[in-house]
């Protein structure tokens, strides 16, 4: 199915040949993000991601980047996470050298030019801007400032607009130095290519990945004695909520019970969080539940868009589906049903090369570990009703939930309150 190469120099490289497709996805992936800065240049890792559009010495204008992709149909974007950040582009398998030439260019040639920098700053700050104006999408943002505080995982990805004011052009060349390194990256090539050529362009393309160390990232601090609250007010006709608990990091094999348990809570329209606030009460036009799972940390929330006048009642609804699944055992036919849905969702979703370029890449940036879609089905499908009885009564405790809040409101104590299991 897929092949893993691993180069003299420690560069890994995943390939995924593919029958069914004309197209070729490259992915760049380093092992790097906002939980590897410190708070003074925190947002750094994201103005890079947005710098290395900006010129080359061979393209030295943004459109110069943008035109030879766009020229051959080509998709292309990049992303920057709390421990990855990735560059892709999917083209038509006959135009993959070029895919490889621009996108190496971006990563050994960028000019950083300060004049330019200036400029993606004011963008960025933009983003930022509409980021904080969407409260759908800000309050996740500080439901992880809640939960751990003032350290890296706590942090915006973005940074803000004091410290992303602060990163020099020296700091941008020191961290992409220090991070784009062999060791610290992973190729992920998916589509129509014969596996002994793809290797040989990578050796050509990228083989000027350093043999050095890069910057450790400090591990996250989990303390939570008591329930917690932020609020955020904010004149808002609809109050946006994560409501949750901290639970398991990438690598405890109780993220798959935990994931049947997000799932059964609000992973689907036929989820018990979907059927009660928003069918039978009609609380809510969206509401979720997810499991998210770092290398060092993890957690599961419901997230949701609530009527103000309504909200305490939705987080008594919450809470009480939170306690049904650790006093009573989920019935079977039920579990089936997530399990299957889980499945078909994973199944689905890789029906495209930079679907598998990222499913088989993000897996070995992260655990240095690839499953197979089978191999994780099989996980998913071994979790009994006793699993998640057992991990619902660890995690749902009246101690460790957490509220993070956008609305109306500024009483603390009155939601507090309702923070009961």
């Amino acid at each position: 199915m897929f092949k893993k190469i691993t180069l003299k120099n420690g560069l890994r490289i995943i390939a995924t040949p593919l029958k069914n497709t004309q197209a070729i996805t490259l992915l760049i992936l380093v092992a790097t993000g906002s939980k590897y800065e410190s708070k003074e240049i925190n947002g750094i890792s994201h103005l890079l991601e947005h710098m290395v559009f900006k010129g080359t010495k061979k393209r030295p204008k943004t459109l110069d980047i943008a035109k030879e992709l766009d020229k051959v149909g080509g998709i292309y974007n990049a992303f920057t996470g709390k421990e990855i950040m990735g560059f892709w582009v999917k083209v038509d398998a006959k135009h993959f050298d070029l895919a490889c030439d621009v996108i190496s260019d971006m990563i050994f040639s960028s000019l950083f030019q300060e004049k330019e920098m200036e400029k993606e700053k004011r963008v960025i700050f933009e983003e930022i801007n509409m980021m904080k104006d969407s409260p759908q999408g800000y309050v996740l943002d500080l439901w992880e400032k809640l939960l751990y505080n003032n350290q890296p995982a706590g942090w915006p990805i973005a940074g803000e607009k004091e410290t992303v004011s602060g990163v020099s052009r020296k700091n941008i060349i020191d961290y992409l130095r220090s991070q784009f390194v062999a060791g610290n990256v992973v190729i992920s090539v998916a589509g129509n290519f014969e596996t002994r050529a793809v290797i040989s362009r990578m050796r050509k393309f990228f083989g000027e990945f350093k043999k050095i160390e890069s910057l450790a990232k400090k591990p996250t601090i989990e303390e939570q004695i008591s329930s917690q609250v932020l609020l955020h007010f904010k004149k808002t006709d609809q109050t946006h909520l994560c409501l949750g608990v901290r639970t398991f990091d990438l690598f405890k094999p109780e993220r798959y019970p935990l994931a049947l348990i997000a799932g059964i809570l609000g992973g689907v329209m036929s989820s018990r969080l979907f059927i009660q606030v928003r069918e039978r009460k009609g609380l809510a036009y969206y509401i979720r539940t997810l499991s998210e799972h770092y290398t060092d940390s993890g957690y599961l929330v419901t997230h949701a868009g609530v009527d103000n006048k309504k909200i305490s009642e939705a987080i008594k609804i919450i809470l009480r589906e939170y306690k049904k699944l650790k006093t009573k055992k989920i019935p079977k036919d039920e579990l089936s049903k997530i399990k299957d849905n889980i499945k078909g969702h994973l199944y689905l979703g890789l029906e495209t090369s930079d679907a598998w370029a990222s499913y088989t890449g993000s897996q070995e940036i992260l655990k240095r570990k690839i499953l197979t879609p089978d191999e994780e089905c099989n996980l998913v499908e071994k979790v009994s009703q006793d699993d998640i009885l057992k991990v619902a009564t660890i995690i749902f405790q009246p101690e460790k939930l957490n509220l993070a809040l956008i609305g109306p409101f500024k009483d603390e104590e009155k939601f507090r309150s309702l923070l009961k299991l």
